[in-house]
């Protein structure tokens, strides 16, 4: 992992995710990784909109919302999103009855980008975010891995979060679907 460097997603790397993200063409329905936060594009806001959206939220949050995979000094590679909170969580009622615990920080999507994939970024990305975490004091990190039955062909744009078993080799724990 030394060639890699991870950086947390704050108002001096935003540029760098801007441009990963853009490349990428907005990722999932130009999200901008605001899916689960209420103000997002599923309720009538853009793609600028969304944006704009997380880079206020960035400015805004006194805890990284992401952190950035690169390369030595080149461009950015991938990116990890880890929210503190989900107020638009799928299943949230059913999803806090059934929490033990509710995480400190969530790994919600990793994105690779496109012409990378497959190279174990995404486990890099992985790492380096929860080193990040570390640093940042620590917590329970909670992940949305997709569960693919030990299937080993599947595509990877809807690999959006990694799959379980590269979260379990990372030390990760299986709680529930």
């Amino acid at each position: 992992m030394s060639e890699f460097t991870i950086k947390a997603l704050t108002p001096e790397t935003f540029d760098d995710f801007a441009a990963l993200v853009e490349r990428n063409k907005g990722m999932f329905a130009s999200c901008w990784c605001t899916k689960f936060h209420p103000d997002c594009a599923e309720k009538g806001q853009s793609a600028e909109g969304n944006r704009s959206l997380k880079q206020r939220l960035v400015a805004d949050g006194p805890r990284a919302r992401g952190a950035g995979l690169r390369r030595g000094p080149g461009r950015r590679l991938g990116r990890v999103r880890i929210p503190e909170e989900l107020p638009s969580i799928q299943h949230r009622k059913e999803y806090v009855a059934t929490a033990e615990r509710l995480p400190d920080y969530r790994v919600t999507c990793i994105l690779v980008e496109r012409g990378l994939r497959g190279h174990g970024l995404a486990a890099i990305a992985l790492r380096g975010a929860v080193e990040l975490i570390a640093q940042a004091g620590g917590g329970l990190v909670e992940g949305y891995p997709h569960d693919t039955g030990g299937i080993r062909k599947k595509n990877s744009s809807f690999l959006y979060n990694g799959t379980r078993a590269m979260y379990e080799r990372e030390g990760f724990t299986y709680d529930r679907p």
